[in-house]
């Protein structure tokens, strides 16, 4: 039992922490970063245009940013830019310095290599189109933080409320409590699923639906919602990144269920899109008159002259605007039965004074405690839905992580309210073999493959999950030459990791090349036909950024793999995180002589690294390296079990 105030103020100067090393980081990244390795970051387009500007729905000016000199290179970085990140605007004066926009502005929309922004005036505007060799960066999110705070601080100091009970329930000072009735059939769901909707409908505080991968953990929440949504008139349901956001307001739209966006989607499409409280507002028939008004006090503004007296009718013009506005408002939120939106964006100023019977926060385990307080004073209960064995938060400190900033509230209600948890058992992705490690390992082995997935495969009588260790390989057809006379055509490739750049960043050219012609194998051992008729997906992983930008890199160079881009996949373990392939093949990338694994021994991430193939899982790792952790080399054992036992 943890004493939930102090708690709360020791997380609150964790993020203090957290805020100050990323502050200096953009500091640094500012001042001392030269622009080609910002583009290389993530963190910068250059050069840019600035096009089309107008005023969008929220009365706000915007304007179209645009990449210039497109380089084929640029297709390897994952830029960071997304809705709702603050950018600022520069000119480089020499190839260190910069001339930075006194400015500051908002990403509303990235599409590609084009992105809308807010600006603050139009002398703004004037001065982004007069200016030659533009670029925009990444700036620092000082909103995101002082939300977050201000949100702790609500419940540190709330007393004889709501969220004061929901703070004590969450350290385990009090228990939750739950409603009794007869538990509701489902028959399209399983029974650890079917568990879970009742436990959520049955609680009155708090309940945690705990989906390892492939269990059907979003189908068990749409489920769960549309159930609650026929004894409330609406909820709120939430996630730490906008694509989670997408993902969950998706399902619930296909499910029948309004569904009101708050924030623009990060999978640009129309059916997405309909559902914004942009595309709604400007779909609202009283729209038009609203708009016009804003025109026109705009022109006023513009056209006056020294001495005209225009404040009246100004005024006039804005009761007007404000009372349009509050009823089209009333009205879109009258139809919504889902509020969707980022934890951060529940602070939007469209949701002010705004409460909910229930909160629903989708992919809990990777969402900071502090931004969940941010959408957790709105409601009266709380869902959380998620599997802290996968990916955690992102965290840039390294000593605000360690002291316990990256523990979510979703793990301390686990650990303080075991009861207030439903872990979904059954699994309907992976062949079993690939899928019985992790059971075992992160799950206590409760979770089982449902009889449709357990022996799926590729091709027939198959290991499902390889090990290949370059160094063993190379000793084994050096043998091989040796035995047949032929030593001088011994092999001499090097496996051991370099370091790349001043961040380290680890790449394995050798491991590289064996996972390519490794692939090419399997596909010819497939059958070039009738890979590309039964369109069988393939994800390459690793850990490592550079490694996945060096794969990538060969994909596109190589004539062999043109017949197969379109299904072969390559990022970081991050960028597969809710993903699944048919054949996954896995890139670890560390040899040394040392034992070093580094981050590869935060196992969350090789647990989501394993667990996105549905038939075939290739792993690809230096054994000598990676058997000196304890994870490591007990998965290296399963799959020798695995491989011997077909």
């Amino acid at each position: 039992m943890q004493n939930s105030t102090l708690y709360l103020q020791r997380l609150r100067s964790l993020l203090q922490m957290e805020h100050d090393s990323e502050k200096e980081e953009f500091r640094v990244q500012s001042e001392k970063m030269n622009i080609k390795r910002k583009i290389h970051r993530g963190i910068c387009w250059y050069p840019v245009d600035a096009g089309r500007s107008y005023y969008n729905s929220l009365n706000q000016l915007v304007v179209e940013i645009t990449k210039k000199d497109h380089d084929e290179t640029d297709e390897d970085i994952e830029h960071l830019f997304e809705y709702g990140k603050p950018v600022q605007f520069f000119q480089p004066l020499s190839p260190e310095g910069f001339s930075y926009f006194s400015f500051s502005s908002t990403v509303s929309y990235v599409d590609g290599d084009r992105m809308v922004v807010t600006i603050p005036s139009s002398q703004a505007l004037i001065d982004l189109q007069n200016a030659n060799n533009l670029g925009v960066q990444l700036y620092f999110d000082e909103t995101s933080y002082k939300t977050m705070f201000h949100a702790l601080d609500d419940a540190i100091n709330a007393k004889n409320n709501r969220m004061a009970e929901l703070r004590d329930i969450f350290a385990g000072q009090m228990k939750p409590q739950k409603r009794t009735f007869t538990p509701m059939q489902f028959p399209w769901l399983n029974k650890t699923q079917e568990q879970a909707v009742n436990e959520v409908l049955w609680a009155k505080d708090v309940e945690v639906v705990h989906g390892p991968p492939g269990t059907g953990k979003t189908t068990t929440l749409v489920e769960a919602i549309y159930e609650t949504l026929h004894r409330e008139t609406q909820v709120l349901v939430c996630a730490q990144s906008n694509m989670a956001v997408d993902w969950i307001s998706e399902k619930l739209v296909d499910h029948g269920v309004p569904v009101l966006r708050i924030g623009n989607p990060s999978r640009v499409n129309d059916k997405m899109l309909s559902f914004t409280y942009e595309r709604r507002f400007e779909s609202h028939p009283d729209y038009p008159e609203l708009w016009s008004i804003r025109k026109t006090i705009r022109q006023i503004k513009e056209n006056r002259k020294r001495g005209d007296n225009v404040h009246q009718k100004i005024a006039r013009l804005r009761d007007r605007a404000t009372e349009i506005e509050m009823a089209i408002n009333a009205q879109l939120f009258d139809e919504a039965r889902v509020v969707a939106c980022t934890l951060v964006g529940s602070a939007n100023k469209i949701l002010f004074r705004q409460k909910f019977s229930t909160l629903f926060i989708d992919e809990a385990a990777q969402a900071l405690e502090p931004a969940c307080w941010i959408a957790i004073r709105k409601a009266s209960r709380v869902i959380l839905a998620g599997d802290h064995q996968q990916l955690p938060p992102t965290i840039k400190c390294f000593d605000a992580m360690k002291q316990g900033l990256g523990k979510t509230l979703m793990e301390r209600i686990v650990e303080n309210q075991p009861d207030a948890v439903t872990l979904l058992k059954v699994q309907y992705r992976m062949n079993d073999a690939i899928m019985r490690f992790s059971s075992n390992w992160f799950y206590h082995g409760e979770v089982e493959s449902d009889e449709s997935v357990k022996h799926r495969s590729v091709l027939d009588y198959e290991h499902p999950i390889l090990w290949i260790d370059g160094n063993e390989m190379l000793q084994q057809v050096n043998q091989e030459l040796e035995n047949q006379g032929a030593s001088e055509e011994k092999l001499d490739i090097d496996f051991t990791e370099q370091f790349i750049g001043e961040n380290h960043g680890r790449i394995n050219k050798a491991e590289a090349e064996l996972v390519l012609s490794t692939l090419k194998n399997y596909i010819d051992k497939i059958g070039k036909e009738r890979f590309l008729e039964e369109r069988f997906d393939v994800g390459i992983i690793s850990p490592y950024k550079v490694q996945t930008q060096y794969l990538r890199q060969q994909i596109r160079k190589r004539e062999e793999f043109r017949p197969f881009r379109q299904v072969i996949s390559v990022n970081t373990v991050d960028g597969f995180q809710g993903q699944e392939r048919d054949i996954i093949l896995i890139s670890l990338v560390r040899s040394n002589d040392n034992g070093q694994i580094g981050f590869l021994s935060d196992l969350r991430r090789m647990n989501v690294a394993m667990t996105r193939a549905r038939m075939k899982l290739i792993i690809f790792g230096d054994k000598a390296t990676l058997q000196h952790h304890a994870f490591y080399r007990k998965l290296i054992h399963y799959v020798e079990e695995v491989t011997e036992n077909r």
